[in-house]
């Protein structure tokens, strides 16, 4: 069986990292961009960029706007290679092999 990343598989995590490497290498999504895209609430989204910031995928820098504080996200190096590797074992499930790129009978 392909070896999934349990700290990117699980589901809002899999999308905030999808929505972040979509983007280019230096950019940074807006907290309340990604919350909006995501439909989840901001505790939601706080605890899963904790996660994944925790892990090295993402890094999170906050900023004043017109007073007003902002939270913005990008994804690692690190957060990249994770993430393809995940969509690379996904794949490796649906084509039905195994971690070593063995088909399963």
């Amino acid at each position: 069986m392909a070896d999934l990343n349990e700290i990117i598989h699980q589901p809002v995590r899999l999308r905030i990292m999808a929505a972040l490497v979509t983007v280019e290498d230096e950019t940074q999504l807006d907290f309340t961009y990604l919350r909006n895209l995501l439909d989840v609430t901001d505790g939601n989204l706080g605890a899963h960029l904790r996660k994944l910031e925790e892990a090295g995928y993402v890094e999170l820098s906050k900023t004043f706007v017109a007073r007003k504080p902002r939270t913005y996200a990008s994804a690692t190096t690190r957060g990249r290679r994770a993430f393809e590797d995940h969509v690379a074992a996904l794949e490796a499930i649906m084509r039905g092999e195994e971690s070593d790129g063995r088909k399963n009978d």
